[in-house]
């Protein structure tokens, strides 16, 4: 024998260890290319480098940072989809409003997006379950022809047994229906859920880019949108999911504050026209929808904003960071995660040197330990230069909201982290009308009375170990 078996299982560990490297090495590469952000660039090419047999499963979950438009089934991929976007464009441009030179948020918002700011629509401001569900399961009642329904997280519970028993009456009643769901923020969602729905006639599918081998245990890219179009007359966007918690009965977390928004007017079928991109990534097919529309009373102005990791660009950052640039007397963001990236930190930190009244509001208590621990690390660069942070103490804060000057509110689905910024498909709308506005200011003034202030000392106060796992976490925020 040339090698004793001690010496032929050495050779073989080192020959495993040196193929490690090597195909950490590749992986590195891949990163270095395709990653978006410095801080992620650097994070997985040194963990890469250093512990690639811990690093290189890692990657295949998380890794990815870029959604390729060659597999994202957006419009500009299929002549009918197309055809349909080229249409309902031309069907706006009677209600577009037309941008100021000097309104640089708006234009930016609009080129972004991707969708105009139209006049003619009817805005409600939702507060919490009761109101967000009693409004939908109305319009779910009320649907004659269709029901577009998205939504991120659905869960077999009282609240989801109710919402799946409406969808499954419409479908019965002649009504199609269409369902879409996240395959990992419903991921516990059982198999016979969706099949009594099916078997009704409702048509289920899941939104996951799983569809290839070398994707098929990547975990980023969810459809993080919620989602109902009835009858292509009225929809509805927000925070709220499909689940007990979202009606203020669990019992971890107790009261549960959020804000959805329902719409009426031409900026339904900009909703529309996202929902029907996001099916047709899941199963390739253009349903009939109708596309016709007529101005609201209310005559207020309004832009969709879809954002996501199919864009050119980080459309969602680009936003948060320009809002930030063009306020002038306030700034206000609720959001259940505050994790900026630099530009919006910077972005935050100026316009609150320049006297902006900048506040974030958080929740107290954390749902996501890590994106909750890195928070704290960002009080040092936040508070010093007068951006106030307030932690909602009653019950858990989810809402997804931001009000700039008294000019513009919006309600959507994005968060403040980089899962929404770069990650997620999110939806938002902005609203240039100042009544809009001055409900959306009267509702956060009733949330900031039942928060607290935040100091520096709340992080810097904190024993070492706090403040290094805080420190830690945020190293972390690119695959949080």
């Amino acid at each position: 024998m040339l090698f004793s078996d001690f010496e032929y299982s050495t050779w073989l560990g080192l020959a495993a260890l040196l193929l490690f490297y090597l195909v950490g090495i590749l992986h590195m590469l891949h990163a270095l290319m395709h990653v978006r952000t410095s801080q992620g660039t650097i994070a997985w090419v040194i963990s890469l480098l250093t512990v690639p047999f811990v690093a290189i499963p890692l990657y295949w979950l998380l890794g990815r940072t870029r959604f390729s438009k060659k597999i994202g089934g957006r419009r500009e991929n299929d002549s009918r989809l197309n055809l349909i976007a080229v249409a309902m464009h031309e069907r706006l441009r009677q209600y577009e409003v037309e941008i100021p030179d000097d309104d640089g948020f708006k234009r930016a918002a609009q080129v972004l997006g991707g969708l105009p700011f139209t006049r003619g629509n009817d805005l409600e401001l939702l507060i919490d379950g009761e109101q967000t569900f009693d409004r939908i399961f109305q319009a779910i009642q009320e649907a004659k022809i269709y029901l577009c329904v998205n939504f991120f997280i659905v869960k077999n519970d009282q609240l989801g047994t109710r919402f799946q028993q409406a969808l499954i009456e419409r479908a019965r009643a002649g009504v199609k229906v269409y369902f879409l769901f996240d395959e990992i923020g419903s991921h516990k969602l059982p198999r016979r859920y969706l099949n009594a729905m099916k078997e009704a006639g409702v048509e289920c599918h899941s939104f996951g880019i799983n569809r290839f081998w070398w994707s098929r245990f990547q975990l980023n890219f969810r459809n993080h949108r919620k989602i109902v179009v009835s009858d292509g007359k009225t929809a509805f966007i927000g925070g709220l999911n499909v689940g007990d918690e979202y009606m203020g009965r669990d019992q971890k977390f107790g009261e549960w504050r959020d804000t959805h928004l329902k719409l009426r007017g031409p900026a339904v079928q900009a909703v529309q026209l996202v929902f029907l991109e996001d099916w047709f990534w899941a199963c390739d097919e253009v349903p009939e929808l109708h596309w016709e529309t007529e101005p609201e009373l209310a005559d207020q102005v309004a832009a969709v904003i879809p954002t996501g990791p199919a864009d050119p660009a980080d459309s969602w950052q680009l936003i948060v960071a320009e809002a930030a640039n063009s306020s002038r007397k306030k700034l206000w963001i609720a959001s259940p995660y505050f994790v900026p990236d630099e530009g919006v930190l910077t972005a935050l930190q100026t316009a609150a040197i320049r006297g902006v009244d900048v506040r974030i509001l958080i929740p107290e208590r954390a749902d996501h330990l890590l994106v909750w621990l890195s928070a704290f690390s960002y009080y040092e660069q936040s508070i010093p230069f007068g951006v106030k942070i307030f932690c909602y103490q009653k019950g858990f804060l989810h809402q997804k909201v931001m009000l700039i000057d008294d000019r513009l509110a919006a309600v959507g689905t994005a968060n403040l982290d980089n899962r929404s910024f770069r990650l997620n498909f999110e939806i938002t709308c902005f609203t240039a009308d100042k009544g809009f506005a001055a409900q959306v200011e009267k509702m956060l003034v009733t949330d900031f009375k039942y928060a607290r202030e935040a100091k520096v000392e709340d992080f810097t106060g904190k024993p070492f170990l706090f403040r290094a796992s805080s420190r830690f976490a945020r190293l972390l925020a690119p695959i949080q």
